[in-house]
C-alpha cells in the first residue's frame, strides 16, 4: 500500500489490527522525513499539528483520537507527502536568510494568499502598483529574521503572533505598547521588532481587507453613492450633507475634506467570500456540504432542509458547482452606552455562510461583517436604504459572478452566491420583510386570516383560535363552553406563496426617510388607499428590497422567527403567570375583566364584596407552600461552570427575576420541567411540561421532517390546552408564534443554525470594540477589522493558543501524559476539594456501570466484534444469568471470554475492568442483542 496514494486506512476501526499496522508505516515514515529533535508535528484531532511530540506520545494521539478531519483532506506536508506543486516556495527557495521550519513557511503562504499571489509569473514582472508594492514588503517581513541569527522567528510571525495575544486576552493598546517597547529593549538592538503598537497595527492591516465609507442622509433618506455622489443636499428632504458651525460654514478637515452629518460603512462581501477559497486553510471546507455531509434523511444542516433541495431543482446551474455559496443574513441593533443612554442605537448587518460544517458555520470567526448602520436612530422600516450595496453584490453575485481562486483544487472558477433566508427577532423581523409585526394581523404566516381580538380591559391584542388549526374531528373544535363559548369550524389559514405575496404588495408605496414631512407623506398616501374601495388594506409597510434578487420571490421560507426570542417571551410569561411576578403576571385585576365581558368562565370573574373586588383563584394560582417547594428546587440545581446563571442568585423575595436569554433556554428546557411536578394540579403542570419538551425536541440538532411533523400537531393541542387554563390576555402573538417554528425546522432544517444566539454573542463583542465614545462607530469597524485580520492570520499560526483552540477554564489536563489503559480511564481530572472517602451506593454503581458501558470506544468495538463469543458461552453456560452467580461473573468472564479474543484486542487490565459489571453485560446480552430471554 502507497501511503499517501491510499488514505483510507485513517477512517479504519482505531481499534483493528489494519489501522495501527497502516499507523506504524506512517509514524516510520514521517520520523524519516519530517522529525526534529526526535519530534513531529502531531496530526491528531486535538493537537492538529499545532504541537510536536515523541513518537509514542504520537501514537497514542491517534488511536484514542484519529488523525484532525481537516488535514485529513489536505496534501499530509507535516509528515513527509511531496506537494503537487510546489509553489510555495518559489519567492524564497533560495533564501538563506529564512529559517528552514514550518511556521515561517506558513506565514509566506499567509501573506500569499492574502494577495492571491498563488503562481509566478516567469515571462513578466508583475507591476509594482501599491498593491505588489505592499505584498513584496511583507515578503520581505516574511523572510527578515527577528535578530540576526534568529531561527524561531521572522519580523512579520512574531508581530503576528504578539498581536495575535493582545486580542486574545484583551491587553490594552497603551498596555500592549509598553509591552513592545520592553521587548526592544530586552532584545538586540539591531533587532527588526516594531517600535511601537501602532507601527504593528500598521503591517497587521496591510494583510486584511478594507472597509469603505458612504455618506447618508441625515434623515436615512437616501445613500450620497452611484449618481448622487456628487449632492450637497438629500433629493428627498433637502437635508444638508455636511456638518455645519454655528455661523452656517461647512466644517471641513486640515485636508479639505468636508465632514458629512452620517457615515455607512460598508464592508465588501466579495473579497471576503473570495478569501475564504484562496486561503489553503479554508477552502476545502467550502465544498463540505456535498464532500462530507451524510445523506441519510435527517436533518443536520441546511443542505439536507428542503428550501436547500428546492432551490437547487429550480436552479441546477447553480446547485451544479459545489462551491456557489449559500449566505444568511442577520441584523439587530444594540446600545454602545450600556446603560447610560437608551436613545442610541447601531445596527450592524452580519452574513454567514451555509457552505461550511455545522460546527463552524454560526462560529463568529466565520462572520462576514457586511454593514454597519449608524444611530442615533435606528434604522426602522428605512433599513432597506442602507441595504442597497449588499444587495447590489448579491445580485453580482447572482447574475454575473466573480472569478475566484480555490487553493484547494489549483484552479479558478467562477464564485456565484444566493441569500437563503435572514434570521432576526420579531420587530427586526417587520423592519426587513416590511411586514406589520403589530396588530390584529401581526403573524406573517397567517396573513390576513388572522384571529385577533381586542382586550378592553387589558388593553391589548390577544391572538385566539387555535382550535381552527386541529383536525377537522377534533373533540375541541366543538367544545365550546371550555374555550370562548363558540363552536369552531373554520378551516386553518392558508400558506401564502411568494407570488401571492408580492400582488399583495403592488399597491404599497413608501418613501424612505425620516423627516416629519415624509411621514406626512406616507400617512396621507395610506389613508387615500383605505378610502378607496377597490384596493384592498393589507399589513405591508413596503416591499422588501430583497424581492430585487431573482430567486428570492421562489424561496419557501425567506425570514425566520428567531426560537432564542419566542422561547425567552413565553418563559417569562409562564413565570411570571405562575409565580405571580409584578408587572409580568398576566393573571390581574384587568384581564378578569376581559372574561367577565367575553362571558366566559364564570367562575374566575372578579367578585365585590363590602366594596373590595375579589379575585377568585384560577387552576394555575400556586399556594405559597407550592411557590416555595418550586423555587426551592431550581435554588437547590448545581450546573457546569458557564452553562446557566445560578438560580438561585435570581430568586429574590420569592420571586425569579433578572434572567438573562440564555436563563430562560436553560429553565424551559432542563429546570421548569422539575419544579412543575410539585404543582398540584396536575392538568396544569402536565400540559406546562408538554410545552417545555416540545421547545426541547424542537431544538434538537438531529432529526427527520416526519419529527417536526409530528410537533406540528402537538404545539396545536397544546396551546388548545393553555387556552383553558390561562386567561386571554396571556396569548399575544409571542405564544401564537411557536404553531409555526416546527414548519420552520421541517423546511430550512436544524433550529441551531437560524437563532439569535451565535448572533447576539457577536453583537455584543462588537460593542465591545467601542473605545471612544465620539466615534462609536468607527471605532466598531476599526476593531472588526482587526478581529478580522487577526482570524486570517490565526489559521496560519502554529504552537499558538487561539480562541478555537484554548482550553477551557476548567480544563484538567496538565500535561500530555496519557494514561494507559481504556479510554476512558486515561482521563485526566483534577480535584476540586480535599481527599474524603466516599461509598456509594448500589444504584450509583450501576449508573457508573451504565456511563462507561455506553462511552468507552473500547467496549463499543469489543461489543460489536466479539459479542458472538460471548453470547455463545452464554447459550453454553446459562447459571451465569442467575442473580445468585454474579459475584462469580469477573472470575467466570475471564476463563471463559479472555480465551476466546484476539491476543491483541483486550489486555488483561482491560478485562479487569470489562468484567466488573456483571448486571450490564447481562443486560447488553440479553436486551440489545436478544441472545437470551429473561
Amino acid at each position: 500500500m502507497d501511503l499517501f496514494l491510499d488514505k483510507s486506512w485513517v477512517k479504519l476501526n482505531r481499534a483493528r489490527e489494519e489501522y495501527r499496522n497502516a499507523l506504524v508505516t506512517f509514524l516510520d515514515h514521517a520520523f524519516a522525513t519530517s522529525a526534529v529533535e526526535n519530534k513531529i508535528a502531531c496530526p491528531c484531532g486535538n493537537c492538529a499539528n499545532r504541537f510536536y511530540h515523541e513518537r509514542e506520545l504520537v501514537m497514542k494521539h491517534m488511536i484514542m483520537k484519529g488523525m484532525d478531519i481537516d488535514y485529513q483532506k489536505c496534501i499530509w506536508v507535516f509528515h513527509g507527502e511531496p506537494r503537487v506543486c510546489d509553489d510555495d516556495n518559489f519567492l524564497y527557495n533560495n533564501s538563506t536568510d529564512v529559517p528552514n521550519n514550518s511556521c515561517n513557511n506558513d506565514i509566506l503562504r499567509m501573506v500569499e494568499d492574502a494577495f492571491e499571489f498563488h503562481e509566478p509569473s516567469s515571462s513578466s514582472t508583475p507591476s509594482m502598483n501599491d498593491e505588489a508594492k505592499t505584498f513584496f514588503k511583507l515578503i520581505d517581513d516574511a523572510k527578515q529574521p527577528l535578530y540576526p541569527g534568529c531561527e524561531e522567528f521572522s519580523k512579520l510571525s512574531f508581530t503576528v503572533e504578539m498581536y495575535h495575544l493582545k486580542c486574545l486576552y484583551g491587553v490594552s493598546n497603551v498596555g500592549f505598547d509598553a509591552f513592545v517597547k520592553l521587548f526592544k529593549r530586552a532584545l538586540p538592538k539591531d533587532s527588526a521588532l516594531p517600535n511601537s503598537f501602532n507601527q504593528m497595527q500598521t503591517i497587521i492591516k496591510k494583510l486584511g481587507l478594507d472597509y469603505r465609507k458612504i455618506d447618508v442622509c441625515p434623515n436615512d433618506c437616501v445613500l450620497f453613492w452611484k449618481e448622487k455622489i456628487g449632492l450637497d443636499k438629500c433629493p428627498v428632504c433637502d437635508e444638508l450633507r455636511w456638518k455645519t458651525t454655528d455661523d452656517g460654514s461647512v466644517i471641513k478637515l486640515a485636508s479639505g475634506q468636508k465632514v458629512p452629518k452620517k457615515v455607512l460603512r460598508h464592508f465588501p462581501l466579495i473579497p471576503r467570500l473570495k478569501r475564504l477559497f484562496i486561503s489553503s486553510k479554508t477552502a476545502h471546507l467550502m465544498r463540505w456540504h456535498a464532500d462530507e455531509r451524510e445523506d441519510d434523511g435527517k436533518l443536520r444542516h441546511p443542505a439536507d432542509s428542503t428550501a436547500w433541495k428546492c432551490f437547487d431543482e429550480r436552479y441546477p446551474t447553480f446547485a451544479s458547482d459545489a462551491r456557489n455559496v449559500r449566505l444568511g443574513l442577520s441584523s439587530d441593533g444594540f446600545n454602545p452606552f450600556g446603560m447610560m443612554s437608551s436613545q442610541y442605537s447601531i445596527w450592524p448587518v452580519v452574513l454567514m455562510a451555509y457552505n461550511l460544517p455545522p460546527w463552524l458555520c454560526m462560529k463568529q470567526s466565520y462572520f462576514m461583517l457586511s454593514l454597519i448602520i449608524p444611530g442615533p436612530k435606528g434604522p426602522g422600516n428605512d433599513i432597506d436604504v442602507f441595504l442597497e450595496p449588499l444587495i447590489d453584490e448579491l445580485q453580482l453575485l447572482w447574475e454575473v459572478g466573480v472569478d475566484t481562486f480555490d487553493a484547494s483544487k489549483g484552479e479558478t472558477f467562477r464564485l456565484y452566491g444566493a441569500l437563503l433566508w435572514t434570521i432576526n427577532d420579531f420587530p427586526a423581523y417587520g423592519n426587513l420583510s416590511g411586514w406589520k409585526t403589530k396588530g390584529k394581523c401581526a403573524c406573517p404566516y397567517c396573513n390576513i386570516d388572522s384571529c385577533s381580538f381586542y382586550l378592553e380591559g387589558s388593553k391589548k391584542l390577544c391572538y385566539l383560535y387555535h382550535r381552527r388549526l386541529l383536525d377537522d374531528d377534533h373533540s375541541f373544535r366543538h367544545d365550546s363552553r371550555s374555550f370562548n363559548g363558540q363552536v369552531e369550524l373554520r378551516p386553518p389559514p392558508k400558506l401564502w406563496t411568494g407570488s401571492e405575496l408580492l400582488k399583495q404588495m403592488e399597491n404599497v408605496d413608501v418613501v424612505y426617510g425620516k423627516h416629519p414631512s415624509i411621514h406626512k407623506l406616507n400617512k396621507e398616501t395610506r389613508k387615500r388607499k383605505r378610502e378607496d374601495d377597490f384596493v384592498e388594506e393589507v399589513p405591508w409597510k413596503k416591499k422588501s428590497l430583497f424581492f430585487r434578487l431573482e430567486y428570492w420571490e421562489h424561496l419557501l421560507v425567506r425570514h425566520n422567527l428567531d426560537v432564542m426570542h419566542v422561547e425567552k417571551n413565553v418563559s417569562e410569561k409562564i413565570i411570571g403567570t405562575l409565580f405571580g411576578i409584578d408587572g409580568k403576571t398576566k393573571d390581574t385585576k384587568k384581564s378578569r375583566i376581559d372574561l367577565e365581558r367575553m362571558n366566559i368562565r364564570p367562575d374566575l370573574h372578579p367578585v365585590t364584596l363590602n366594596n373590595k373586588t375579589y379575585i377568585p383563584p384560577a387552576c394555575f394560582t400556586l399556594s405559597k407552600k407550592e411557590k416555595e417547594e418550586m423555587l426551592g428546587i431550581l435554588a437547590s440545581v448545581r450546573v457546569p461552570d458557564g452553562y446557566a446563571t445560578n438560580i438561585r442568585r435570581r430568586i429574590i423575595d420569592g420571586e425569579i427575576r433578572n434572567l438573562k436569554i440564555h436563563d430562560h433556554h436553560i429553565l424551559m428546557q432542563q429546570l421548569l420541567p422539575l419544579a412543575l411536578r410539585k404543582m398540584k394540579n396536575k392538568d396544569v403542570s402536565y400540559v406546562l411540561i408538554e410545552l417545555c419538551n416540545f421547545f426541547k425536541e424542537l431544538c434538537s440538532k438531529v432529526a427527520t421532517p416526519e419529527d417536526f411533523e409530528k410537533l406540528e400537531k402537538r404545539i396545536v393541542v397544546i396551546l388548545c390546552h393553555l387556552e383553558r387554563i390561562f386567561l386571554p390576555s396571556f396569548f399575544d402573538i409571542m405564544v401564537h408564534l411557536p404553531v409555526h417554528l416546527p414548519y420552520e425546522a421541517k423546511i430550512l432544517g436544524p433550529v441551531f443554525q437560524r437563532w439569535m444566539y451565535p448572533v447576539e454573542r457577536y453583537m455584543r463583542k462588537l460593542e465591545s470594540y467601542v473605545g471612544n465614545k465620539s466615534q462609536l462607530e468607527a471605532s466598531i469597524a476599526e476593531g472588526a477589522l482587526a478581529e478580522e485580520c487577526l482570524g486570517f492570520c490565526s489559521r496560519y499560526l502554529q504552537d499558538v493558543q487561539l480562541r478555537e483552540n484554548r482550553s477551557s477554564r476548567n480544563n484538567d489536563d496538565t500535561d500530555d501524559v496519557v494514561v494507559g489503559g481504556l479510554s476512558i480511564f486515561s482521563l485526566k481530572c483534577r480535584a476540586m476539594s480535599k481527599k474524603r472517602e466516599f461509598r456509594p451506593d448500589y444504584y450509583v454503581i450501576e449508573q457508573a456501570h451504565s456511563y462507561i458501558l455506553s462511552n468507552c470506544e473500547e467496549v463499543q468495538v469489543y461489543a460489536q466484534e466479539h459479542y458472538q463469543i460471548v453470547s455463545d458461552i452464554y447459550r453454553n453456560t446459562p447459571e451465569i444469568i442467575d442473580d445468585a452467580h454474579r459475584k462469580e461473573f469477573p472470575k467466570w468472564f475471564a476463563d471463559n471470554v479472555a480465551k476466546h479474543l484476539p491476543s491483541d484486542s483486550c489486555t488483561a487490565n482491560d478485562l479487569k475492568y470489562l468484567s466488573m459489571f456483571p448486571s450490564m453485560w447481562m443486560n447488553i446480552m440479553t436486551k440489545e442483542r436478544g441472545v437470551v430471554s429473561m
